[in-house]
């Protein structure tokens, strides 16, 4: 069983978590309707939070990121997804499954030719491992990467690939040996430029929808050999451990929407009247109030505590699946509940596009959905605590 620590939050912890506060409330909060309902990419925004150290948290300044630790990432995913998660999302992929990766698995060459344009905010990063038949079971993925001298050759079509779009490179997964099923698998550094990337339709999508999603087709796209990611099948292993690490980037995603959420129900509760009193003094929602309080706190802890485990884990060499498993099972359900709870006490006008609440909702279903569904971190979190592989 992991303990939960009392972690205090050092003066730098808070000084980088307030100035992501005010950030989001002064330049997205404003604007993140109107991006929600065009559902353009917000590049302004996210170059203004490169500048400020927002798309590199935790790599180190060599590689033009802010060298802080995985508590202060969280603190700041959660505070930018608590004004638009379509920002947060970006955020986190750019964060974890994008830089986490190349700093974790990546040549000296690789380090500085492809994280630092991304964690400085100048360029874009994305993940692609998720195929049209290929989602949990990675092992039946149909892209194929070939050799062919001082090059690979990568065929295949990706789906649902974040920020897919407007991505200027690209952590691709391919199989090499299809015969070894997940051993086969073979990470790819990829310059969306590179001739044979094409970039497939945008996905219209219920929420998040100014985080761009898009498929990926790969047509006889010649990458060279030097800009493999790792040996040759050992795909499936750094696609895990970053998925480790991606986890705990949704859980404070769905943490920030969820305390929105939460955030406008309480205000609510508290003017609005009927039948001579404000509608919390009313048990049917002051209960509400009270749940919602409750799981967003406990999802906090866990949230938090998956990311000390990230940290101490850059000391130890142990996995965190356990933590981050539980913290992004937890949060995502908690960001839906609180939700559906706010929209609840809000009544007809919580249906109503005028509200946030609604944005809040649609947005917090794909954290159950992504990056491992909610049925995928039961079955890691059963088979670690049953000692099962």
């Amino acid at each position: 069983m992991t303990d939960l620590p009392i972690h205090p939050l050092s003066t730098e912890h808070q000084m980088l978590r307030d100035a992501a506060r005010d950030f989001a409330q002064k330049e997205i909060s404003p604007i993140a309707a109107d991006f929600d309902q065009s559902g353009e990419f917000p590049y302004a925004t996210i170059k203004k939070m490169g500048e400020l150290g927002f798309m590199g948290i935790e790599v180190p300044e060599q590689y033009g990121g802010a060298e802080m630790d995985a508590l202060a990432y969280v603190l700041a995913v959660e505070e930018i997804s608590k004004a638009d998660a379509s920002h947060g999302v970006i955020m986190s992929v750019n964060n974890s499954l994008y830089c986490h990766g190349v700093l974790n698995f990546g040549t000296e060459e690789q380090k500085k030719k492809f994280i630092m344009p991304v964690a400085s905010g100048a360029a874009i990063g994305a993940y692609s491992l998720t195929e049209p038949q290929s989602g949990s079971d990675a092992g039946t993925m149909k892209s194929r990467a070939i050799r062919d001298g001082d090059f690979y050759v990568l065929n295949g079509r990706k789906s649902w690939v974040t920020s897919g779009p407007v991505a200027d490179y690209l952590v691709v997964f391919m199989m090499t040996d299809p015969e070894k099923k997940q051993k086969g698998i073979t990470a790819f550094l990829v310059d969306g430029k590179t001739k044979g990337v094409v970039r497939g339709r945008k996905e219209p999508k219920l929420g998040i929808r100014a985080s761009a999603t898009s498929e990926l087709v790969f047509e006889d796209c010649r990458i060279p050999a030097e800009n493999r990611l790792g040996e040759e099948g050992e795909g499936f292993k750094i696609a895990m451990t970053v998925l480790d690490a991606g986890r705990i980037g949704i859980a404070a995603q769905a943490l920030g929407i969820a305390e929105a959420a939460y955030e406008a129900a309480r205000q609510y509760a508290g003017q609005r009247e009927a039948f001579g009193q404000p509608i919390g003094a009313f048990q049917g929602t002051g209960f509400k109030i009270a749940d919602m309080k409750t799981r967003i706190e406990a999802a906090r802890l866990l949230t938090y505590n998956a990311a000390i485990a990230k940290e101490n884990s850059k000391q130890t060499g142990k996995r965190y699946s356990l933590e981050a498993s539980m913290a992004k099972l937890y949060a995502s359900e908690t960001a839906m509940f609180v939700a559906h709870q706010a929209i609840q006490i809000h009544g007809g006008v919580g249906y109503s596009g005028d509200l946030p609440v609604e944005r809040y909702f649609r947005d917090a279903k794909i954290t159950e959905i992504y990056e491992g569904t909610s049925e995928i971190q039961r079955l890691v979190i059963s088979r670690s605590e049953l000692g099962l592989k």
